[in-house]
């Protein structure tokens, strides 16, 4: 059933549009060397200043390269900037670099001290610095896909127009609707993990003996084993997120706001204090592994996916306020669970991913979305129903002597080699100005392909 503001969105539009959704992506990826070491080349020179140029930067790790894309009003259109910039990288990588697939990174030095932190700057440094004195080297090397995602003018503008009475202006319908959004993610986050999980193994030295796991999992990234803080956020409304991060901050559990390592985060503003008052812009989604069997560590059905799901939340009904840390309390426990199982094995939770897959293909049908949406549902339905389907499983067939490095490699070396016949010389970033979005697209496609 379609929350009121769900019905006021189906009746003015009939078709919902996947344009009401914008994407940006962030994928990470590490620069390795031939034999599956990390890189010790520097950052392309050929790409300009890591500091600098806002589509290609390092994240972490001076070999951590993170291509990030300009909002687009369509998944393909994403997918086309994605490639593109990719590709650009990959021109820049030195003779014998790749770009390793898998989000868990290459085998690590046992001396970790030797490995060289981003770049970025004396804060960013000090920062890096001091994560790694409280959650150790490894925890800050694995990648992932980030999905930017922002709700189109007209839905904000469509709902404070039919609901002055609820709210005064725009500012408190965009910190709502991305609320919802944002509870809807949390809450479903155990699914994700079931259906994208791609690291189910870990390579040489990035755990402490005593650490190892007992057997693989469906996504060690995602997991308590994984990434980054374990620091709880707030998300009955925007103001209650914004007062529990400054209270991680004074406790002394955050080292700074952006130490707050949530799968959503609200995004929009320089400091995240001014949210309430200025208004989120987008969510950014973070809980996505790489997939492997994509040159750019996603596919286009997984984007097309998340905006199914953006479209299914934001038109059905929010959690009411007083039940939110206990539903999504919950909900971190359910991804737990399913982020350390066999990924051969059968979910605990396969019965609610079959209810809540079978929802989404009558919403599907209800707001007549194309075919291309309901073969990704097919195909996403059989890994509920098959987890050795699942990337993390299928990735399992590909482990020798407890690692994935010769397949990584092979796809490394496979995707290098394709980009590099398709290249064509770009030479976009070899001054240091920060190049517009405009600018990047009229460099990228000379105009024969108008992004929307």
């Amino acid at each position: 059933m379609f929350s009121k503001i769900g019905q006021l969105i189906f009746d003015n539009e009939a078709v919902a549009k996947t344009s009401d959704f914008t994407m940006g992506l962030e994928i990470e990826m590490q620069r390795v060397d031939d034999t599956g070491h990390l890189s010790q080349e520097p950052y392309p020179s050929a790409i300009g200043d890591e500091k600098t140029n806002p589509w290609i930067t390092n994240d972490f790790l001076e070999t951590m390269s993170e291509v990030v894309t300009p909002a687009a009003s369509h998944a393909l259109d994403a997918m086309h900037y994605l490639y593109a910039i990719n590709n650009v990288l990959r021109s820049a990588l030195a003779p014998g670099e790749l770009l390793w697939p898998l989000s868990m990174p290459p085998k690590l030095p046992k001396d970790k001290s030797t490995i060289q932190t981003a770049k970025m700057g004396p804060v960013k440094e000090a920062y890096f610095k001091e994560f790694i004195k409280r959650h150790g080297f490894s925890k800050g090397t694995p990648c992932g896909a980030h999905i930017n995602l922002s709700i189109d003018d007209h839905i904000i503008d469509l709902v404070l127009k039919n609901f002055p009475e609820r709210f005064k202006n725009r500012i408190e319908v965009q910190n709502y609707l991305y609320t919802v959004l944002a509870q809807g993610f949390m809450r479903y986050r155990w699914l994700i993990t079931y259906l994208f999980g791609a690291s189910p193994i870990a390579e040489a030295n990035y755990f402490d003996k005593e650490d190892e796991l007992p057997h693989p999992i469906r996504s060690i990234r995602q997991s308590s084993y994984g990434f980054g803080t374990r620091f709880s956020g707030c998300f009955v409304d925007v103001q209650k997120y914004v007062k529990r991060i400054e209270e991680g901050l004074k406790q002394g559990v955050l080292i700074a706001d952006h130490d707050f390592h949530s799968p959503v985060r609200f995004k929009g503003t320089k400091d995240f204090r001014d949210l309430p008052k200025k208004g989120v812009q987008y969510l950014e989604l973070r809980m996505l592994d790489l997939d492997p069997s994509s040159s750019v560590g996603v596919r286009t059905g997984t984007l097309r996916f998340i905006r199914l799901l953006s479209s299914y939340f934001i038109m059905h009904p929010a959690l009411k306020a007083d039940d939110v840390d206990q539903v999504l309390g919950k909900a971190d426990e359910m991804n737990e669970d399913v982020s350390v199982e066999l990924p051969t094995d059968q979910c605990k939770y396969q019965n609610k991913a079959r209810a809540f897959i079978k929802s989404l293909e009558r919403f599907a049908n209800q707001i007549q979305l194309g075919p291309e949406y309901q073969e990704i549902l097919e195909d996403l339905e059989d890994r509920v129903e098959n987890p050795k389907t699942t990337p993390s499983a299928k990735l399992l067939s590909y482990v020798e002597n407890n690692s994935l490095e010769k397949y990584a490699l092979r796809r490394a070396k496979r995707y290098q080699e394709a980009a590099l016949e398709s290249i064509y010389q770009f030479k976009g970033f070899e001054d240091d100005a920060p190049m517009s979005a405009e600018d990047l697209k009229r460099e990228l496609f000379y105009g024969n392909w108008e992004v929307q």
